[in-house]
């Protein structure tokens, strides 16, 4: 047995469709396994929330050991962990394939599985899971819903946090009146054919944010992919299914893969690659729709066809080199690298394409910023979230670069919030909330 592992972690297949995955009493042996293994190594202590509350559990209880913990006291573990992946692929020496198999966060879906299986998710928690409902119905009435969900709303923001959890003081993102698809169909820029890419092909995955809320992330994907030769559609099957995976709703994820994939198969075969605006949705186009898919082989084509929208960028200037034409963007920028982009490995991408700006001045954090989806938001986990997030505002708040950007524009926000907080005042900084949008103001759009 090695103390460790060097070797690159591996991931098994999600074995949800075994009723094996669903026996409590296994699920309890399974936990109390890697949870001791967890205590004896504890080089995670400084992620997410989970693992100080495992550690107080077993430090505060009878013998100091595992033994005298009450598997009841399990779930706040669970609930804290958001599923960001950085203990597997950045902390644990354990992962596969060493023998000890530890994969927290496939622990805590399998945990979160059983309790939706038993009707324990909560009707409100399920309702905020509907991204593409809700979308729809918030950008046919953009102004009220914005209005609604406004932090300056002493009105609808307390009944919100009564009825839904969700925290007052936590920004939600708004609603576009017009979606990325509408505005897609509307205008179409025109592909420079001197570009030295011209010729590539590109499906735009919306995401149901950038489809439903920030549309600008994806109409400047485009000018700077069109800049670039690149011809693109923009296409939005259905929501990645993120929100109902934090919720262990396993089998409606399988149903939005098979789904997206199937409609971007023909693309596949015709030549496209698919770019996903946010790299939560990458990650789960890339890694976690075929472990829970392993036997669809569209999801398979479709994992191995799909770029992060930086990563694509980048790729482009590797290969080919990108087009003339980028200008210094004045007032630089502080770029926060998203866990759920940390967690497809490939490097720093966001800062990587942020460089090809001529003499802009770049600060990059590395760090999570705490948000960690749905979870920051809500009553009982918005202030940890913030002290969680709190070093990444910190320096950001030091920086006061022009711009404030992130793969993940959700975390962008919780940073501005916290920066808010450090100084007593809204942050001045452009409204630019994903690196692309930098990349396309160099290029004067």
């Amino acid at each position: 047995m090695r103390e460790g592992s060097l070797d690159a972690p591996i991931r098994h297949p999600v074995d949800w469709q075994n009723e094996a995955f669903y026996d409590a009493d296994a699920l309890d042996a399974e936990m109390r396994r890697i949870f001791d293994i967890c205590h004896g190594c504890r080089r995670c202590f400084n992620l997410c929330d989970s693992f100080p509350r495992l550690f107080d559990l077993i430090d505060e209880s009878e013998s100091g050991e595992l033994d005298t913990v009450d598997s009841a006291d399990f779930k706040p573990v669970v609930d804290a962990c958001t599923l960001c992946d950085m203990c597997f692929l950045t902390k644990c020496p354990y992962v596969p394939p060493h023998e000890f198999n530890l994969d927290f966060p496939h622990l805590m879906l399998r945990y979160r599985a059983i309790e939706a299986r038993a009707g324990e998710t909560g009707f409100a928690t399920k309702q905020l899971t509907e991204t593409d409902r809700n979308g729809r119905l918030g950008s046919m009435m953009a102004p009220v819903a914005n209005w609604a969900s406004s932090c300056d709303n002493h009105v609808t923001r307390p009944l919100m946090e009564k009825t839904l959890g969700v925290d007052r003081n936590a920004a939600l993102p708004k609603f576009a009146g017009e979606t990325l698809v509408q505005k897609a169909m509307a205008s179409v820029p025109e592909v420079n054919v001197n570009a030295p890419a011209h010729g590539r092909k590109a499906v735009i995955y919306a995401t149901c944010f950038g489809n439903f809320n920030n549309p600008e992330i994806g109409i400047a994907a485009r000018q700077v992919l069109a800049r670039n030769g690149v011809e693109t559609e923009v296409v939005y099957p259905s929501c990645c299914g993120m929100p109902q995976l934090e919720q262990g709703e396993i089998g409606r994820v399988a149903e939005n893969a098979a789904t997206v994939a199937a409609e971007m198969a023909p693309w596949i075969e015709k030549g496209y690659a698919i770019l996903a605006l946010v790299p939560s949705c990458a990650l789960m186009l890339k890694f976690e729709w075929p472990l829970i898919v392993p036997d669809n082989a569209a999801v398979k084509a479709l994992a191995e066809a799909t770029f992060d929208i930086d990563e694509y960028i980048i790729d482009i200037a590797k290969k080919e080199g990108i087009a003339e034409g980028v200008e210094t963007v004045e007032g630089g920028a502080t770029l926060h690298l998203a866990c759920h982009a940390r967690a497809q490995n490939f490097g720093q991408k966001s800062a990587e394409m942020l460089r090809l700006i001529p003499e802009f001045d770049l600060h990059v954090i590395e760090r999570c910023a705490g948000h960690g989806g749905s979870w920051g938001i809500m009553k009982d986990n918005f202030e940890t979230a913030l002290k969680v997030g709190k070093p990444v505002a910190r320096q950001a708040a030091k920086e006061a670069k022009a711009y404030v950007v992130s793969g993940c524009p959700l975390a962008r926000d919780h940073i501005l919030q916290g920066m808010e907080r450090i100084d007593g005042k809204a942050p001045e900084v452009d409204s630019s909330a994903h690196p692309i949008q930098i990349l396309a103001r160099a290029y004067g759009y």
